[in-house]
Formats: C-alpha cells, structure tokens, sequence
C-alpha cells in the first residue's frame, strides 16, 4: 500500500516497488542511443575503440550510482539531487542543476514527440507526423497524471520490451557468429575476423576520445533512481538493489551487444544508413527485421519521453517547495501528482519542439547544447554532493557503519568520478565541432548561478529553514 510522506495532498506518495525502480534506472540508460548510436560509434572508434569506450563509460555510470545510491537512502526526497546539492554543496549550485536538469529533459521530451511520430510513417505513410506526435503528447501526459503507479507500471513495461529485444539479439548475435546461424547472402560464419582483425582503432585512438562524450550520454539518465527515490516504497532496500543490479545488467547489456555487433558488421559498414541492429538481422535475413526494430525504437522512444517528463515535473516540483521555482506549482493532485508542474514541463516541451523549425540555427541550438551537457554536470555534481555529505556526516560524528548504503573507497571514488567527467569536456574543447556545445552550455549555468544571486541571495535564512524539513 502507497503511503504519503506526510500529509496527503502535501507531499508525494511513496507508490513505486523495488521492481518499478529497477526498470526505470535500466530503462532510463537503454535507449536509442544504443539502438541508433552505437552504429556511428563502431564506425568512428572501431570494434576495439567502441567496446573499450562503452566499458569506461559504464565504469563512470557506475560511480555516479553509487555516490547517488548513498545520498538516496540517506535523503529519499523527489528533488534528489538537487535537494542534495542545495544542502551539501550550496543553495546557487542547486539553483543551478535544477534548471539547467529540468531544461535539458523537457527538451529531450519534445523531441522524442517527433522522433516517435517520424517512425510510425514507417507503417501510416498517408498520416501526418504531427498526428501521431499529438497522440503520443496525450498518452504520455495521461500516465505520468494519472498516478506514479500508472507511470511505474508503464515504464516497466516499456524497459521490458527493451531487454527483451537486447536479449534476443545477443543470442541471434552469438548463433550467427559461430555459424549456428547462417547468413542471408551465403557467406561464411564471420567469427571473431571483423572483431580482432587488422583494424581495431582504425581511425587512432584520438577517434576514441572524441566520440567518448557520444558515449557517456548514451548511459545518462541512471540518475533518475534518485529522483524517483522520494516516491519509493522502502528506499533503503530497494534503492541498493538497484545499484547493484542496474550497473552490471547494463554493462553486460551494452557490452556483449556492442561485441555482437562489431564482429557481425564490419566497422566500415556501421551506422552509416541504419541503425546496426536492423543491419545485423538484415545480413540474417529475418522477415519483418527492420518493421520488428522500428517497434522496439518507438518503444525506446516513448520510454525515454515517458521518464523525462517525469523526472523534470519532480524537480521542477520539488525545487517549488523551496522557493527556487515559482510556490504555484507546489500543490498535488488528489491523486499526488504535481499537475501544475506537469502541465507546465509539457508546454515548454512543445515550446523547444517548435524551436526546432522556427530558430533552428539559434534557441534550438542553445537548448540542444545545454541538453547535451547537463548530463555531466549532473554526475559531476553528484559525486560532489557526496563527498561533502560523507566529509559533513563524519565531521558531525556519525559513524560510517552506520550508514544503510555506502559508496566504497571514499574518498577517492567520489574524486575520481568528478576527474572523469571532467576530462569529457576537455575532449569536446579538442574537438571542432562539439566546441561550441561548451560555449552555450556554460554560458548557461553562468546565467543560472547570476539569476540566484540576484534573485535568492537575501532569501537563505529562508532557504535553509526549508532544507530542514527535508
């Protein structure tokens, strides 16, 4: 049985089980830039250079879990991260994460409106796009107002589909690389020749690094266990479990699918027309191949929108209780779901969604840019946060034992997280064409830390006052 935090009306109820936060972290991260990106990325890095960079991309995702699995058993609160960096780090940093977070999602969101629509052409030629966007728009609104149940149970679903999907592709993967399975055009079993052959890092490691970023965001959205925390059924169980299972479930997801797919297509061939995985069972001669992929992409799609659009209405939420947002979008539903927060979340999704036909070369870039981002910022701002927390508990005389989830080898894997995701943005300053996401992205956060200090400065008796409540 859900029950609220406190007051019904007040704060949001605690209605998602173990099960729904475990395929929401998997689901955020599993998404189309597997489905699609991971083609580009074996044909920039090559088989060697994408494996290598998914496993060092997965091991940052792993210590962002971790810093954020502690803070979220220690405070499970719906802000989480911002919440957790407005107490720990200062109240203008979590101004900052918070909008530039909630900014960067609903963007996402209206693009996924699109991109969802662009697929069903695919089976409706004769419809237009924007029907079935508007469709998608509706649908998704209603499950994240109907209840958190409803979107829990849905985006459950939603990740299912795409685990199956990866499962069933490994295995076609591995029967037709050992020959199990041949292929449609006759030639033999490929082996592992296209996996270790003369062209590893065919365009130098320097080809790795660059496209590292491309990576890193293709794991970005495991922090959504953190906002879900705060309408978590029993955080401290099932929030630890999570960590473990997501981190390593994805690895292995991602790895073994990237290894499949670069000893199947050969790296010159990757990503070029296609998504891979389309490819691969093209080469198989699969009937309905590229008709069963689109399905599982739209579903990927609708994932992604369906867990965007909840974790910016919770941040958005929660920073109105503290005054960092506008106090009207603090109260629940009778079913305890920030509506006014959703509603609004949704317009501006459907704002930049516009931006990118009507100033395109302008706002949509300087919203694309800031997107692209945040999510490392993000991390960087969680390992952050729990380092100061685990420095302030310690120094308050708590005791580590204590704690009912702990990120091991403190201090060093807090830092160590914050050096990684730093070095992502020296890679983008070496290279051309991504420099100029530098230049908007923090030209952003220059603008959200000069807004606190003009607006909130002489509010943090307030401010504080209201972190105590958390």
């Amino acid at each position: 049985m859900s029950e609220s935090i406190e007051r019904k009306g007040i704060h949001l109820t605690r209605a998602l089980k173990s099960r729904h936060i475990f395929m929401l972290s998997l689901g955020g991260v599993i998404g189309t830039g597997l489905f699609m990106g991971s083609g580009v990325t074996i044909n920039q890095g090559g088989p060697l250079g994408a494996v290598l960079a998914y496993l060092v991309a997965g091991f940052l995702m792993y210590l962002v879990m971790v810093c954020l699995g502690e803070l979220s058993v220690e405070m499970p609160v719906s802000g989480s991260f911002q919440t957790h960096a407005t107490k720990y780090i200062g109240p203008a940093t979590g101004f900052m994460i918070g909008w530039v977070y909630w900014m960067s999602w609903a963007t996402t969101v209206g693009l996924e409106f699109t991109a969802a629509g662009m697929l069903m052409v695919r089976w409706f030629p004769s419809v237009p796009i924007w029907y079935w966007s508007a469709l998608f728009v509706v649908v998704l609104f209603g499950l994240n107002a109907l209840a958190t149940r409803a979107f829990g149970e849905a985006e459950y679903w939603f990740s299912g589909i795409k685990v199956a999907a990866i499962l069933g592709f490994i295995i076609v993967g591995v029967l037709v690389i050992f020959g199990a399975l041949p292929l449609a055009n006759g030639d033999p079993a490929p082996m592992m020749s296209n996996l270790i052959g003369d062209s590893l890092f065919p365009n130098g490691l320097s080809a790795v690094f660059a496209m590292m970023m491309t990576v890193v965001y293709a794991f970005q959205g495991c922090e959504i266990m953190g906002v879900a925390a705060g309408e978590t059924d029993q955080p401290e169980k099932s929030i630890p479990k999570a960590v473990r299972n997501v981190v390593f479930r994805v690895l292995i997801f991602y790895v073994l699918a990237i290894v499949v797919l670069s000893a199947i297509v050969p790296w010159e061939q990757a990503g070029l027309m296609e998504s891979p995985f389309v490819q691969m069972f093209d080469m198989v001669g699969i009937p309905y191949a590229a008709d069963l992929m689109n399905f599982v992409i739209l579903t990927a799609i609708l994932s992604v929108g369906n867990s965007g659009l909840y974790a910016s209405t919770r941040i958005l939420w929660a920073m109105s209780k503290t005054g960092m947002a506008p106090k009207v979008l603090s109260p629940l539903s009778s079913r305890g779901v920030p509506l006014r927060a959703l509603s609004i979340t949704l317009c501006f999704a459907l704002v930049s969604l516009m931006t990118s036909f009507i100033a395109a070369d302008t706002l949509f870039m300087v919203l694309m840019a800031v997107s692209g981002m945040s999510g490392t910022v993000t991390w960087i701002v969680i390992a952050l946060a729990q380092y100061k927390f685990r420095r302030a508990y310690i120094k308050a005389g708590g005791k580590v034992s204590d704690l009912k989830y702990r990120a091991p080898w403190y201090p060093f894997l807090p830092l160590l997280c914050i050096a990684m995701c730093c070095s992502l943005f020296v890679f983008l300053a070496l290279d051309e064409t991504q420099r100029p996401s530098l230049y908007w992205g923090f030209g952003f956060i220059a603008i959200c830390y000069g807004a606190y200090f003009l607006t909130h400065r002489k509010r943090q008796a307030d401010l504080a006052q209201a972190l105590q409540t958390v």
